[in-house]
């Protein structure tokens, strides 16, 4: 039986234990989860912590993917991911080794207990946005662009990361 194609939004983050290395890591790992790959990757960007300050700046970035997985089955998949990452859940907020976060999921609206799509905080975060933008510069959320959205929004903290050589 063929499973249909959809297309999802991952948002990636990290600020503990080589924080670069586990994001570019997990996004050359999103690669490898069952009938999944991906098709585009942001630049990395440096954010201050959200919530509590006594943690270390985070690394983020946004995935695109193609999967026949279903919603539940890819955040499962993305969740045994940051598993493989040592990620412990802590305090809200808190500190993490890695953070995949499904962003968007096609067009899929959604409210179960372990998820909700669209993310219902992607909007008021720039580490999400901005990175958004770069890879779906026409995308509209909520009958409002991007661009739109991050003009709201204080992206003072928010940096890029240069390549290493």
């Amino acid at each position: 039986m063929s499973h249909p194609r959809h297309h999802a939004w991952i948002g990636l983050g990290s600020n503990l234990d080589g924080p670069r290395e586990h994001v570019e890591r997990a996004l050359r790992e999103l690669d490898s989860l069952p009938l999944t790959h991906r098709i585009a990757a942001s630049r990395l960007y440096a954010s201050p912590p959200l919530g509590p300050t006594d943690q270390p700046d985070y690394i983020n970035a946004v995935a695109r993917l193609e999967t026949r997985l279903s919603p539940l089955a890819l955040l499962d998949q993305l969740q045994a991911l940051e598993q493989r990452h040592g990620r412990v859940r802590g305090r809200r907020w808190g500190p993490r080794t890695l953070d995949l976060d499904l962003l968007l999921f096609d067009d899929h609206r959604l409210t179960l207990p372990r998820l909700t799509l669209p993310h219902p905080e992607m909007v008021q975060r720039a580490f999400v946005l901005v990175p958004l933008e770069e890879l779906a510069p026409t995308l509209v959320l909520e009958g409002h662009t991007l661009a739109q959205r991050i003009a709201r929004l204080d992206t003072r903290g928010l940096q890029p990361v240069l390549p290493q050589d």
